[in-house]
């Protein structure tokens, strides 16, 4: 089940772009078909390709449906990390034990992050999606929000079924035209897919070792540090200067450890990090370290990543995070009118839509900051009444 937005993948110049969308579904398929030809595709792999295409509102529906990217870090955490999927994690990482240590070994990916994902996004391949996955991309590259980022996936998907691994009648998967356990797009199954079983074909929906494999390649392919942690549960003093949380500081752990911050198990790495508190100085809080920034390139929800971030060190041993007590969230309607006061104030927050994102958080604790405020990028109802 994929419950955010998309990793990076290809992209059009948005002016080009914006030429392709929109206007009948007929049209705009003739188009996709010059194009593929243009890009080398023979125009019968292309007509037999687009035959059976269609729209799909669906997923328009389900694109303009995520709203469960505004609950709080707590409450998302406890509603997708359940206790049965940290058992069945348990049970997978001893049935694949061999598998997550071949790729430890030549990816420097750890299992817990891989585990996490694939829990969060197939509840381990259980539910892999039932949208045809061809019909999700044209209707998503068709629609004008984000053509950019899903019309060059309709070519990827071209190549894969030209290779024989794509069926446009029958392959199925995410909302997003996300294929198989791990959920990936066309465009990173070309770049980035593994034949992890060593059968000859690479297949993320049937086999799980490719599925962790190709994972663990493209975490490679975007930044993923190896053998480095990612995150790490702290606990923090009351005095703390709180405009030094957030992603846009990074300190060493000797300067953070200096300060009274202090983790909650296990050592400190030796590495930059920066102190994350989800949900203000009275939520949980944790440092961050490079690789944790990486899982953006997968996904931009912040709630999600952060998420699957800590998920990840729960199966590898981490105890449940301490919630805290901090002040309730905003409702949609008051997130949206502070996105509004702050993108007023010259502030930019990557745009209206009532989630609290790594940017609207920026900029709540630049205006924190400049009323003097404790400055835990964290917004509460009397920030919004003072702005």
């Amino acid at each position: 089940m994929r419950h955010a937005l998309i990793p990076l993948c290809l992209v059009l110049s948005a002016g080009t772009a914006a030429a392709q969308c929109g206007g009948s579904f007929s049209s705009f398929l003739q188009g996709i078909r010059q194009e593929a030809v243009q890009r080398g595709h023979s125009a019968a792999n292309a007509d037999r390709f687009l035959a059976n295409a269609a729209q799909d509102p669906r997923v328009l529906k389900a694109d303009r449906s995520q709203g469960i990217f505004r609950m709080p870090f707590t409450d998302f955490a406890r509603r997708v990390i359940s206790a049965n999927r940290i058992q069945n994690g348990a049970r997978n990482a001893q049935r694949y034990d061999a598998t997550f240590d071949a790729i430890e070994r030549k990816y420097g990916v750890s299992r817990g992050v891989l585990l996490a994902f694939w829990a969060l996004e197939t509840d381990y391949g259980q539910v892999q999606g039932d949208f045809n996955t061809l019909n999700s991309l044209l209707t998503l590259a068709h629609d004008c929000r984000r053509p950019e980022l899903f019309r060059p996936q309709v070519f990827a998907a071209l190549t894969l079924y030209e290779r024989g691994d794509f069926d446009p009648r029958r392959t199925t998967g995410a909302w997003a035209g996300e294929i198989g356990q791990v959920q990936m797009l066309p465009a990173d199954i070309i770049e980035n897919g593994v034949d992890g079983d060593g059968n000859g074909h690479v297949d993320l929906k049937g086999s799980a070792t490719d599925a962790l494999f190709s994972g663990a390649s493209m975490l490679r392919s975007i930044g993923w540090r190896p053998n480095e942690p990612w995150l790490q549960e702290v606990t923090v003093p009351a005095g703390l200067d709180w405009s030094k949380s957030g992603l846009d500081t990074q300190l060493s752990t000797r300067d953070w450890a200096r300060l009274g911050v202090r983790p909650r198990q296990g050592q400190f790495a030796n590495l930059p990090a920066s102190l994350l508190l989800p949900e203000g100085r009275s939520g949980p809080a944790f440092l961050a370290y490079p690789n944790y920034r990486v899982l953006f390139e997968w996904n931009k929800s912040f709630v999600y990543v952060t998420t699957a971030a800590y998920f990840a060190t729960r199966l590898e041993g981490a105890p449940v995070f301490a919630a805290g007590n901090p002040p309730p969230q905003l409702s949609a309607a008051e997130m949206k009118s502070l996105q509004q006061k702050l993108t007023a104030r010259g502030h930019n927050v990557g745009g209206i839509d009532g989630i609290l994102g790594a940017m609207t958080r920026s900029a709540v604790q630049k205006e924190q900051i400049r009323l003097g405020l404790p400055a835990d990028a964290w917004p509460t109802r009397a920030l919004l009444d003072r702005l």
